[in-house]
């Protein structure tokens, strides 16, 4: 009990820490006209991120110095070209120690900004990539749900087999193969 407690404190505090950076970067991207700038280059990092094991191993270790992850996160921003107030904003979080809450961080960003242009936003997992043509036709199936217009975060798992996932405030669809299969399973147990 007292661990479960313990995970649920720290993901709690990561959230918080990742909403407070979210809100000061979203107010100086405001103040500065680069909303869009800003999310285009934290974008781009989060699908480095999500390309990269060893990126994700620096991001979360522990192991690394400030300045060891200061140094080798400018390296990398330098040689994708994010600059700017996004590529600032994250240099400030690895020399504060705050790397590992990145993915948050630019979760919360997607969704102040998402808010601020009065959209919804909603994450979805997919097994694999999806078209531009899908994504259109998955905001529009969203949009009539929920009636407001929907920014959508596209994660790629290939662990779902098929389908999606979509989680939007506070509600999830689960419409995955590994599920359906699961579900199926129990069943068959629960027969025989």
């Amino acid at each position: 009990m007292r661990e479960t407690q313990r995970v649920a404190d720290s993901s709690q505090s990561v959230s918080g820490v990742a909403e407070r950076y979210a809100s000061s970067l979203f107010t100086l991207a405001l103040e500065e006209g680069a909303v869009a700038d800003v999310s285009a280059a934290l974008d781009k990092f989060q699908t480095m991120i999500d390309g990269s094991e060893d990126l994700q191993r620096l991001i979360k270790s522990p192991v690394f110095s400030a300045d060891e992850q200061l140094a080798a996160i400018s390296a990398i921003l330098d040689k994708a070209g994010i600059a700017g107030i996004a590529g600032n904003f994250v240099k400030v979080a690895a020399s504060n120690r705050r790397l590992f809450a990145v993915p948050g961080m630019i979760r919360a960003f997607r969704e102040i900004a998402a808010r601020h242009r009065g959209e919804v936003a909603a994450d979805v997992t997919v097994a694999r990539a999806l078209t531009a043509e899908q994504k259109n036709e998955l905001k529009a199936a969203l949009k009539g749900v929920t009636g407001k217009d929907v920014s959508i975060n596209v994660a790629v798992d290939p662990a779902i087999l098929g389908g999606l996932i979509v989680k939007l405030g506070s509600r999830q669809i689960d419409t995955s193969l590994r599920t359906k299969l699961s579900t199926l399973k129990l069943s068959l147990k629960e027969v025989g």
